[in-house]
């Protein structure tokens, strides 16, 4: 397993991408097929920058794709279809995005691990339902998500309340998550939940941290020069 994690390292430092977990947003939209020319795209907790550099190709010029983290993003090398929020999520609406929705969210987001996996499952899923809450504001009718979870005894019920949201939301692990990883993605295709204006306003986060800064921390050992 080793070998085939080194494999990536070294990828992403041919390819120029940011993280190793480049392509683990690769093959989900290989498969899945999220991301189309011209789309708008939210990332979410979105440094270093890797799936947004993925983003950002695969939606061309005419895209646009908003990378938005508590933590600065470099935007050296970066094409000028891409925008950054150095902001907290739980301030922003749709108005912050010039009032226009998305075709996809995008969430890598995860919490600050602490060693015990029941707790950090349950509050991995925490970010996602508090992401769910929001997307009534955030994604436009029909479009697309993907966001990391850690399974657990939360993830049923947190799969159960997306496929209420969309036509479709299936589990899917890349093949460059790690062997020993907990994390899995759940894939959404064809958002069906309330508009704005039906929407209950967000619940506050129900616990501390978002993930944007532990995303940044988690990622920061799948940079491509880690060892």
């Amino acid at each position: 397993m080793k070998e085939v994690q080194d494999h990536f390292f070294r990828k992403a430092k041919e390819d120029g991408y940011r993280a190793r977990s480049a392509y683990k947003l690769i093959e989900i939209d290989d498969r899945k097929k999220l991301l189309r020319p011209g789309d708008r795209v939210l990332d979410v907790g979105a440094a270093p920058g890797s799936w947004t550099q993925v983003a950002a190709k695969r939606v061309g010029e005419r895209g646009l794709v908003v990378g938005v983290d508590l933590k600065a993003m470099d935007p050296r090398g970066l094409p000028g279809h891409v925008k950054f929020l150095r902001a907290d999520l739980r301030s922003l609406d749709a108005s912050s995005f010039d009032g226009k929705q998305f075709h996809v969210v995008l969430s890598d987001m995860a919490p600050d691990t602490s060693g015990d996996p029941f707790g950090d499952s349950v509050r991995s899923c925490q970010l996602c339902h508090d992401l769910l809450d929001r997307l009534p504001h955030w994604l436009r009718r029909g479009g697309h998500s993907t966001m990391k979870v850690f399974e657990g005894s939360e993830y049923p019920g947190l799969l159960e309340r997306a496929r209420s949201l969309f036509e479709e939301a299936k589990g899917f692990k890349p093949k460059s998550s790690r062997a020993e990883s907990v994390e899995i993605f759940i894939v959404c295709k064809g958002y069906r939940g309330p508009s704005p204006d039906e929407a209950a306003p967000p619940a506050p986060p129900r616990r501390r941290g978002w993930g944007e800064e532990s995303s940044d921390q988690q990622n920061a050992a799948d940079q491509p020069d880690s060892a």
